[in-house]
């Protein structure tokens, strides 16, 4: 079963609750998205480190119940 974006949304902001978040669904069925966050905790921590969060914010289902995840994260300018 795929995630839904909502469902991605909804992990991601339980982590990062100040996040703005924004997923299009690149292949239309569920498994393929583009993802980007923005949010102050992302602040002086390298590119590498800012991806951790997200992804440990999705609780292991990156692989599994969601295959595949474009990932931008930024800080507020």
């Amino acid at each position: 079963m795929a995630m839904t974006a909502q469902e991605i949304e909804t992990y991601i902001r339980e982590a990062l609750p100040d996040a703005k978040i924004t997923i299009d669904d690149l292949a239309g069925d569920g498994d393929h998205y583009a993802c980007r966050v923005v949010s102050e905790v992302f602040r002086g921590l390298p590119r590498v480190r800012q991806h951790q969060l997200v992804y440990n914010a999705l609780q292991g289902h990156m692989g599994g119940k969601l295959h595949a995840l474009a990932l931008q994260t930024q800080t507020p300018d």
